[in-house]
């Protein structure tokens, strides 16, 4: 999976809206109440380091077992320390890629959500550089 576009978040509008206080079920429905609670704001929730906050957008499928699609979007926080299992955008040899980041033996591989697509574990020269860790994944239904 590749890094399409990269561009920063530009958030000049307060994103408020209001958040109902019943939860909607994902299994059997329930009897609807129309009671409108606090508000919620996606800028606040989704953006919490506006300034170290970037999207990417993806191309290809071999994160597809974490929920990552080709032309999702995804928010990465650069300010955020990676740690064992983030998913990550990687820069490897130069190139831009999407994978997990897993330490093996104390030595980071990048691994792939689809069995299709090989884990890179970094040889001799090679080098790697987590560029940020991605916060969500923006997925249209």
């Amino acid at each position: 999976m590749s890094v399409r576009q990269i561009g920063p978040l530009i958030l000049e509008k307060e994103l408020d809206r209001p958040l109902f206080q019943n939860k909607i079920q994902a299994g059997f429905p329930s009897p609807t109440d129309d009671e409108v609670g606090d508000s919620l704001n996606l800028q606040e929730m989704l953006v919490p380091h506006p300034h170290a906050t970037f999207y990417v957008r993806v191309v290809g499928d071999s994160m597809q077992g974490a929920g990552i699609f080709s032309e999702d979007i995804l928010i990465v926080d650069r300010s955020l320390k990676p740690v064992d299992r983030s998913i990550v955008v990687a820069i490897v040899n130069k190139e831009f890629t999407v994978k997990r980041l897993v330490y093996e033996n104390g030595h980071p591989t990048l691994v792939p959500e689809n069995p299709n697509y090989p884990t890179i574990r970094l040889q001799g020269d090679e080098e790697l550089e987590v560029w940020g860790v991605v916060t969500y994944v923006l997925h249209k239904p």
